[in-house]
């Protein structure tokens, strides 16, 4: 039986993704010099333009408007005849307290927010992740690396790739089409650009010998792209979900990721879920695995836990030593997987999950966990 799965990614001078970045910047300095702040950072950028919203609690000061415009020049947005640069833009704030009835919530590191999250792990990759995630990830980051190094001077920060993986009998057997949209300056011809972005960008990402001549390989399908980034849209923090976690393989979870800080369940939760699911498929288990966790603000634990494998372990063994395994809790997950340290920035870009940093706390297996499953049966 053969179906398709795909995912998108976006380069870091997305509109969207530009936002997400600022968003997990600015909370970074905030947990830096305030590890307990709590936050909730919403950024909106159009021509000229960046809006920053939220609400916060915490001892700690930053100077949003450097941090933003610094955030924009080392995404690349350092010329004016983008339309739009960190020099430039200006900047507008409208933060506000953390309502106190959602403080009184919070008592007792409770958690912060009511959401569903998914995590997800398949063992088709050596990350755990689904080929197709792999694939568009590493094409936007070669795009962003090849243009910020200046080996090729005519890409600019906008882009975008989607991948779609064709699968055989549940394995992923070959690319199925990959289409690649790259802003760029006036002055490169369409047939370079589409050369240099297959051989300098698809054919070193692709594993070998996923690409055959049936392969539908799309470059620019419109044409030309040199108005890009905000002058050419607007960004939001959070547009980006299926990107930031496991594009078709899996479904995301209820809410986007960036600029809330760890109480908010629907970030770090969603990270211990993709825990939960690595351990489970490395441990053996399953080839893939999907967790489920339901939070509702003010609880201590998940109201629902829900696990799906591709084998007949028994469901409710499995559940019950997760339980016991992993710590549940807002402050429970907070502890074990560290994550009142400013970490985030390195998240907004290329997907949350399948990162091997060493801060990335929910890619890192723990043997004595992995041991701790295998006695499932």
């Amino acid at each position: 039986m053969k179906t398709l799965k795909s995912s998108e990614a976006v380069c870091q001078g997305h509109p969207d993704k530009i936002a997400d970045i600022i968003s997990d910047a600015i909370l970074d300095e905030l947990i830096r010099k305030d590890p307990y702040t709590r936050s909730s950072i919403e950024t909106l950028i159009t021509t000229g333009l960046v809006h920053v919203s939220g609400e916060l609690s915490t001892d700690a000061y930053v100077d949003i408007p450097e941090i933003v415009r610094g955030t924009l020049i080392e995404v690349g947005y350092t010329k004016p005849e983008y339309g739009f640069d960190g020099y430039t833009a200006g900047v507008i704030t409208t933060i506000s307290d953390q309502s106190p009835e959602l403080a009184l919530g919070l008592s007792g590191d409770k958690a912060g927010d009511t959401g569903i999250v998914v995590g997800y792990a398949t063992n088709e990759t050596k990350n755990y992740m689904p080929i197709a995630c792999n694939i568009a990830n590493g094409i936007v980051r070669q795009l962003d690396e090849l243009r910020k190094d200046d080996i090729v001077p005519f890409f600019r920060p906008d882009g975008k790739a989607v991948a779609v993986v064709e699968y055989e009998n549940d394995k992923p057997v070959r690319l199925d089409s990959i289409t690649v949209l790259v802003q760029h300056e006036p002055y490169v011809s369409e047939h370079e650009l589409r050369e240099t972005v297959i051989e300098k960008v698809i054919k070193e990402v692709v594993p070998e010998g996923f690409i055959d001549n049936k392969t539908n390989i799309v470059i620019n399908p419109i044409g030309r792209f040199i108005i890009g980034g905000p002058m050419a849209d607007t960004g939001l923090t959070g547009r980006k979900t299926i990107a930031d976690a496991y594009g078709t393989a899996a479904p995301s979870g209820g809410s986007a990721f960036s600029g809330k800080d760890p109480t908010k369940v629907d970030r770090s939760a969603s990270y211990m879920a993709r825990w939960i699911a690595k351990h489970v498929v490395a441990s053996g288990l399953a080839n893939r695995c999907l967790v489920e966790l339901i939070y509702v603000i003010g609880t201590e634990f998940p109201i629902t836990i829900d696990i799906k494998t591709d084998t007949n372990i028994d469901k409710e063994k499995l559940i019950k030593k997760i339980k016991e395994v992993f710590n549940l809790s807002p402050a429970g997950i907070i502890e074990q997987l560290k994550l009142r340290q400013p970490i985030y920035k390195q998240t907004a870009s290329y997907g949350h999950f399948g990162k091997e940093i060493d801060e990335i706390t929910w890619e890192i297996l723990d043997k004595e966990i992995l041991g701790e499953l295998k006695d499932v049966t």
